[in-house]
């Protein structure tokens, strides 16, 4: 299968990664957000990005106008001539069901509909719609145009084509080691990672030490880009919360339920870089102030 033009669906920090990795891969990317202003919000988030880029010489003028000349502002109805649709809305199953059915109206039979769902069903998603055998997992992790693996998921009716050609899609042509999963809340990097963010912030809780000196010991002594607390401020707090709340529901195991520190900020709105506070300050380019 050829692929060339890729439909994203959410402009948020993932969806603005996606696409700029697409992009960057010579594909074509439609990408479609709730309203204009919100669209606007969104590539003028990637130029921001691109504009870093270009200031520390990872890339050049020319380059950062063809990423950009290759993101175009679109509608769902645009979404038709498509050849994959990567959906990368908020983590809420109903609205994600609703939006598939939307698809099925849109794009025809045989295109692949995927979502960056960290922690619900495929299964659950797929079932909603009228052909669940095209409907597939792929889980980016963020900053997504440096990290180069991603997770597939598949669910209990994905077809074996659908696997294939989304396994091709992620190695041929992003050239990203394709993971397969079988479907587990937070499949295997969400799991991984917000236990680990979790148990930080329970140490910060018992006055083990202080959100700085932890983050300083795991990045300096494991090699880590980020220590748990930026991690969590860079994921957003609120998707950290979503996650491990929802793998709390479904495991039942204590060791999943989100830490009192963590429900405390989201409730103030402190959620990281996305506000510019979280267990650290930000400007707006996301740097730490």
């Amino acid at each position: 299968m050829l692929f060339k033009k890729i439909g994203v669906i959410g402009g948020g920090t993932m969806g603005q990664s996606i696409a700029e990795m697409l992009a960057a891969k010579g594909l074509d990317v439609l990408l479609v957000e709730l309203s204009p202003n919100k669209l606007d919000y969104s590539i003028g988030m990637i130029e921001t990005g691109l504009d870093k880029k270009l200031e520390k010489w990872a890339i050049t003028q020319a380059e950062k106008k063809l990423i950009l000349s290759r993101i175009h502002r679109s509608n769902l109805s645009d979404l038709s001539a498509c050849d994959l649709i990567i959906e990368t809305i908020t983590e809420d199953l109903e609205a994600k069901v609703k939006l598939f059915k939307q698809l099925e109206e849109i794009v025809s039979e045989d295109i692949i509909l995927t979502s960056n769902t960290s922690t619900l069903s495929l299964t659950e998603l797929a079932s909603a719609t009228n052909h669940p055998e095209r409907v597939i997992g792929l889980h980016w992790i963020y900053p997504v145009s440096s990290i180069d693996v991603v997770e597939i998921i598949r669910g209990l009716k994905t077809s074996d084509n659908t696997f294939e050609f989304t396994k091709n899609f992620a190695e041929e042509v992003l050239e990203k080691k394709g993971v397969m999963v079988y479907e587990s809340p937070g499949f295997v990097t969400s799991r991984l990672i917000c236990l680990h963010i979790n148990e930080a912030l329970h140490l910060l809780e018992e006055g083990v030490a202080s959100a700085e000196d932890i983050d300083q010991a795991v990045r300096i002594g494991y090699k880590f880009q980020h220590g748990p607390f930026e991690m969590a401020d860079r994921f957003g707090l609120d998707s950290v919360h979503a996650a491990l709340d929802s793998m709390f529901r479904e495991f039942g195991e204590l060791k999943y339920r989100p830490s009192t520190i963590l429900k405390k900020m989201v409730r103030a709105g402190q959620l990281g870089v996305k506000t510019g506070e979280g267990f650290f300050k930000y400007d707006k380019d996301g740097d730490r102030i």
